[in-house]
């Protein structure tokens, strides 16, 4: 099918835990998403601290004070781009090669940093599980990303175990062996395994840097080893036929995705868009980092 993977593409992916595809989204739908995100930033900025959706969007503490860095549940943000993204070919043909016909979106954000915040983001795994099956990110570059400007770094086939994230970093700091910068430029996708050992140096300055997230993982997996159960799979995959059709609005003529989901799993609509783009996590699979957080100065 148009949009999968390769073997050999897979074979390296499962080798070293992440998969760079140059250009695989087409311009103007990056356009759009760039457009989207700015509307995403406005609305958390506006939000109140005592906001009852809140937990949509998340601040960190930098020198300069609070600063949004993510938002999250982006269908539900009055911005179709996201959910046109869900359903283009370029993306789901990754999810199936790597998890199969009965792929579940589980995850959709938008992570930034402003134009001069370089704040570190320190080594971590996403999310640690029994690796019975995939589980991965779709990371899709909004802004270019350099290695003088804290281009995220990987550690290849460090996924394959639980890692140790405060002696990695109290051992060797941001000099870990084998760590790799990953340079991006807007409209590439970077695909990496939730458990690849991953992070972000500081750097002075920093230019604006925003990368759309979505996590996929099997029906299968879920079902086997939760976090989530049967009735939540059901709603997270009602999301794909809104999407499928968001992106046969927006691209009329293009050939789009042919979803085979197995029919037992196939869900059936409930007619309420606003209560099937929002589908809360009431739980998550535990990631590795260190509490202490940045690295220690004598690294």
């Amino acid at each position: 099918m148009p949009y999968r993977l390769t073997d050999d593409d897979v074979r390296l992916f499962d080798e070293q835990g992440f998969l760079i595809l140059r250009g695989r989204i087409p311009t103007p739908l990056v356009d759009r998403l760039r457009n989207a995100a700015q509307e995403w930033v406005t609305a958390g900025r506006a939000e109140s601290a005592d906001s009852s959706q809140r937990s949509d969007y998340q601040f960190v503490d930098r020198p300069g004070g609070r600063a949004l860095f993510r938002v999250d549940y982006l269908h539900a943000k009055g911005e179709a781009a996201s959910l046109e993204l869900l359903g283009a070919p370029e993306l789901l043909g990754i999810a199936e090669s790597l998890a199969g016909p009965a792929f579940v979106p589980t995850y959709e954000s938008l992570v930034f940093k402003e134009e001069g915040d370089g704040a570190a983001i320190p080594w971590h795994q996403d999310a640690v599980h029994p690796r019975n099956h995939r589980i991965f990110n779709i990371d899709v570059y909004l802004d270019e990303s350099r290695r003088d400007g804290g281009a995220l770094r990987v550690l290849p086939g460090s996924q394959r175990r639980p890692a140790d994230i405060c002696a990695l970093t109290e051992t060797y700091g941001w000099q870990v062996p084998g760590a790799v910068p990953v340079e991006l430029a807007p409209g590439d996708v970077l695909v990496h395994d939730v458990m690849l050992v991953h992070g972000s140096v500081p750097v002075t300055g920093n230019r604006l840097r925003r990368t759309i997230y979505y996590e996929f993982r099997p029906a299968e997996q879920i079902l086997a080893e939760g976090p989530w159960d049967a009735g939540w799979v059901q709603r997270r995959l009602r999301l794909i036929p809104l999407a499928l059709t968001e992106y046969a609005r927006r691209n009329p003529g293009r050939p789009g995705f042919s979803w085979r989901i197995p029919d037992r799993l196939r869900p059936a609509p409930v007619g309420d868009a606003a209560t099937e783009l929002r589908i809360a996590h009431t739980s998550h699979t535990p990631g590795s980092h260190c509490s202490a957080g940045d690295v220690p100065a004598a690294a």
